[in-house]
């Protein structure tokens, strides 16, 4: 399958497609295996900093779950969380999530919607909220919940040539997924450059497949 066209990930051509959305269907909308956990409900911040001079490099933004978590401990993920009693929508979900885990305070941020609801194998209804991110924004991430902040350019992520699909047996079920590795260049102290490797895998994989899918879709005509 193609990339997406360098100049469809611009911010005004993503705001157009969700403007005037494509006839899509997600490819992942439920993790093949399942846990016994009552379900619940959720939201990602899908945060898409708008890099480059003319904001024509832009990047999505991850973290590092911290190794302690109770689930997912140590992944790669999108800021966000459970839906708490009073959020008054999805995207207000995945705003304070945002805000919570990485400081990105609400007024940097332009929602330009939803993705369609992502079913985790541990039970979570996760809505990914996709939205562009100022660049002069500051961070400041809760350790408590996340060891690392880091940025992965748009481009490479959707573009399925470096998507991977994996397939195993566990506990007796099929269990099929995505997986995105990304060697990320960090600048040394003797001006050298070491690459630090991002596998990004699951349902952060996953949503990232399902937004692949809609920014490639055929325009409606």
């Amino acid at each position: 399958m193609p990339a997406v066209p360098t100049s469809q990930l611009l911010p005004e051509a993503i705001r157009a497609r969700f403007r005037t959305p494509p006839i899509w269907h997600p490819e992942v909308v439920r993790e093949s295996f399942t846990s016994q956990r009552a379900p619940a409900q959720a939201a990602v911040l899908v945060p898409i900093v708008m890099r480059g001079p003319h904001a024509d490099a832009p990047t999505v933004l991850l973290t590092r779950r911290a190794a302690h978590m109770n689930t997912h401990s140590g992944q790669i993920a999108f800021p966000g969380g459970k839906v708490d009693p009073e959020d008054i929508s999805k995207p207000a979900t995945a705003l304070r999530e945002a805000q919570e885990e990485i400081g990105l305070e609400a007024r940097h941020v332009q929602v330009l919607g939803e993705l369609p609801t992502y079913v985790t194998g541990t039970a979570f209804w996760v809505t990914p909220v996709i939205g562009l991110v100022s660049p002069d924004c500051q961070l400041s991430p809760n350790t408590q919940e996340v060891d690392d902040v880091f940025e992965v350019p748009l481009s490479f992520l959707m573009d399925p040539a470096n998507h991977h699909r994996h397939a195993m047996e566990w506990q007796g079920q099929k269990r099929h997924w995505f997986s995105m590795t990304y060697l990320e260049p960090r600048p040394q102290a003797n001006g050298e450059a070491e690459a630090i490797e991002r596998f990004i895998w699951g349902a952060t994989a996953g949503m990232l497949r399902n937004l692949y899918r809609f920014l490639a879709a055929p325009p409606t005509t």
